[in-house]
């Protein structure tokens, strides 16, 4: 059974008390230490993280938008249920987005920046297994810089904002799969990975548009499958604390915002 959040403070610039909060509260929804239909109370959470009510309430804003929490009229923010099923819509948007970015990517992208990405990568593919433990950090790193370059560097202002709004909800599943894996030193997704991230990499380098999308669609369906793997069994419906009757809400509430964008990809 999920214990009770610890209390921590953060320790961070004034500035990304929000992310910090955001992902704080992401690691907990995904690890079922906050269950679905469970109130997050704005007085509370600016005590436990020991910041103003501005942070907390601009936090819960972004944890809405991503389609994890609800904000509800006269009930304040209501944690949603995340499940397997909820991750691969989430990843349905995501390959859309990825891949419409890297097709638009294709012969706009610094190559020099994708070569000392590609050395990174074969580095890391190469590290002795004692290294391993480190090389995951690297290797969240690197994926980093390759998704975030990428989305830099497609030429369209709208489609990186989306993409960069919806980062913190696809890296916060990363890393808790991670932490799963390496818990168990379970490290076959890291050479799958890298391999990916090569394909996009040198699909990029070439200009081929079609080939660079069906790569980046390959790495975004690996990853989607694998770390949907890692979220806790969800509890039955009847024995759910506070649930949060799904007729209360919204249609446009039920699910993630924009999981019905369909962005046209070669694939």
């Amino acid at each position: 059974m999920a214990t009770a959040p610890l209390t921590r403070r953060l320790q961070c610039d004034h500035g990304l008390r929000r992310q910090a909060i955001v992902e704080s509260l992401l690691r907990e929804v995904f690890q079922g230490l906050l269950r679905a239909g469970q109130h997050l109370a704005t007085q509370q959470l600016a005590e436990r993280f020991g910041v103003s009510h501005t942070p907390v309430r601009e936090a819960l804003i972004a944890l809405a938008g991503i389609g994890v929490i609800d904000l509800v009229p006269n009930r304040g923010a209501i944690v949603r249920r995340v499940s397997a099923k909820d991750v691969r819509e989430i990843f349905q948007v995501r390959r859309a987005l990825e891949c419409e970015a890297v097709r638009l990517a294709c012969g706009r992208i610094d190559c020099r920046q994708l070569e000392l990405l590609a050395a990174e990568l074969r580095r890391l593919k190469s590290s002795k297994p004692r290294l391993q433990m480190r090389t995951v950090e690297k290797a969240r790193t690197t994926d980093s810089r390759l998704h975030d370059l990428i989305a830099a560097s497609c030429g369209n202002a709208f489609l990186a904002n989306e993409l960069a709004r919806l980062t913190i909800l696809f890296r916060a599943f990363r890393d808790l799969a991670w932490e799963h894996d390496t818990s168990r030193n379970d490290f076959r997704r890291l050479s799958e990975e890298f391999d990916e991230h090569l394909a996009i990499i040198e699909a990029l380098m070439a200009g081929d548009r079609q080939r660079a999308s069906q790569a980046m669609s390959h790495h975004i369906r690996s990853g989607g499958k694998y770390w949907s793997r890692v979220l806790p069994d969800a509890p039955p419906h009847s024995s759910e604390k506070n649930p949060l009757p799904a007729k209360s809400l919204p249609p446009e509430k039920k699910h993630p915002r924009n999981a019905r964008l369909r962005i046209p990809v070669e694939d």
